[in-house]
């Protein structure tokens, strides 16, 4: 039997919830919400070209795209971690986030790091 996208990428993310269940013995959703809290970030930094120069301008993020980068900032930095199968990596990675560490938890820190650091090029955002 072939395996779609979609009931693959199911499995993976339950077998990573029972995972968490094993290793940590609370409950796995919980783990993953406050994975995605920690990891979804508020502001992000979009480059814009005025008058010859480029700025880098904080802009904040739409209540849907939030989550969703979260969710792939998870994904990205799970792929990228050393383990045996997906499910263990992302796992891995959202054990870290609920504990407000790991990769994606840094990235979300660096990029408010960078709106806060350019927020002197505010007023240029449309």
């Amino acid at each position: 039997m072939l395996q779609g996208k979609k009931s693959l990428a199911y499995r993976i993310f339950y077998d990573s919830m029972d995972i968490i269940k094993e290793r940590t013995g609370e409950n796995p959703h919980e783990i993953w919400r406050s994975a995605l809290n920690n990891a979804t970030p508020q502001v992000e930094v979009r480059s814009r070209r005025i008058g010859g120069a480029t700025f880098q301008i904080p802009t904040e993020i739409p209540g849907n795209r939030k989550l969703s980068i979260g969710m792939k900032w998870l994904i990205r930095f799970a792929r990228q971690r050393n383990g045996k199968g997906m499910a263990e990596k992302l796992a891995a990675e959202l054990i870290a986030a609920s504990k407000n560490e790991g990769a994606a938890v840094k990235r979300k820190e660096d990029t408010h790091r960078m709106a806060e650091a350019n927020r002197a090029f505010a007023h240029f955002r449309t």
